[in-house]
């Protein structure tokens, strides 16, 4: 059983499973009957996602003392109590399912997923 972290809306790796979207908004322009299908995700959780103040920030980091200002204001969005507890329900259901969480970011280095995949291997996760 493993966790993949992934861009959304990109080819799914076999067995995958289960797609979650850690996004603040759906993907645009495409039908919410058709998100799985086209490979966005199965699920959408929010509650992943950093707040739009946030993203503004990290899409916004062009040094990397930006992007620390970032990094810092989205692992404290991500101690609140319900977004912790999604990242510790996450991590466990990783040792015992296949599934993703992602977001739509070209580069993951430059994504809050990646502070979400140390987040989830601090919590214990089995990331792959």
């Amino acid at each position: 059983m493993t966790l993949r972290i992934v861009r959304l809306g990109t080819p799914r790796e076999k067995n995958e499973g289960l797609r979650i979207g850690t996004v603040r908004r759906p993907p645009r322009g495409v039908p919410k009957s058709e998100f799985s299908a086209r490979n966005w995700y199965d699920v959408w959780y929010p509650v992943l996602a950093p707040s739009v103040e946030t993203m503004k920030l990290a899409q916004a980091a062009t040094t990397p003392a930006q992007w620390t200002a970032f990094t810092k204001k989205y692992k404290a969005e991500m101690s609140a109590p319900d977004a912790r507890h999604a990242v510790e329900l996450l991590a466990a259901l990783s040792h015992h399912a296949n599934f993703s969480v992602g977001c739509y970011c070209e580069n993951e280095a430059h994504c809050h997923r990646s502070v979400l995949r140390a987040l989830l291997a601090e919590a214990g996760a089995k990331v792959e």
